[in-house]
């Protein structure tokens, strides 16, 4: 067990100690690196699956346990598993997302508990301005061509993101259930 499945665990034990059950779960995973296929190497397949596949099952997984009728998994997907990008395999991570929610809704359906996925476009935030290189140059030349691709003129403010997962986590979207809202300004629907 790795020490990451042994935090998960500690934390799955201490909601039941604490509260017996579980509600909501909002398992939000995410992150990749830029890699041509040809370059692609095992360690990188497996950081990025890890990180965006692996942590999702496994924490619905472990949590599911504790998950109550009526309960809401909200699952955070990306508008790249719907428009591929250029050299980002994150993006086949992100279509595997939203490919088990679609699932779960299915094996979940006797216990009446929702899976629902948010896929967000992009957020104005330091992790995506990093993804352009290590100068400021780069950082905002990547942040103002992924503005020009957005319908609205504009990135995210991850709190208009924070929202729709709150939306979905609600008894408002108690007959929501399977759906891919997309908080992306319209990116993802051209």
């Amino acid at each position: 067990m790795s020490p990451r499945e042994a935090d998960l665990d500690a934390l799955i034990a201490r909601i039941r100690d604490n509260e017996g059950r579980l509600d909501i779960l909002f398992a939000n995973a995410g992150g990749g690196t830029m890699m041509p296929l040809g370059d692609i190497t095992a360690q990188h397949f497996d950081d990025t699956f890890n990180r965006n596949v692996r942590a999702v099952v496994f924490t619905v997984q472990k949590a599911l346990a504790l998950m109550q009728r009526g309960g809401s998994i909200i699952l955070t997907g990306s508008i790249a598993g719907s428009k591929g990008t250029p050299a980002f395999s994150y993006s086949a991570s992100k279509a595997t997302v939203r490919a088990l929610a679609r699932s779960w809704v299915l094996d979940f359906k006797e216990r009446g508990i929702r899976v629902n996925v948010v896929s967000p476009g992009s957020p104005n935030t330091v992790g995506l301005a990093e993804l352009g290189g290590e100068s400021k140059e780069a950082q905002d030349n990547l942040l103002a061509y992924l503005t020009s691709l957005v319908p609205i003129g504009r990135l995210a403010d991850p709190k208009e993101i924070a929202k729709v997962v709150t939306f979905l986590a609600s008894d408002d979207s108690s007959f929501i259930n399977g759906a891919e809202i997309f908080a992306d300004g319209g990116q993802a629907q051209i």
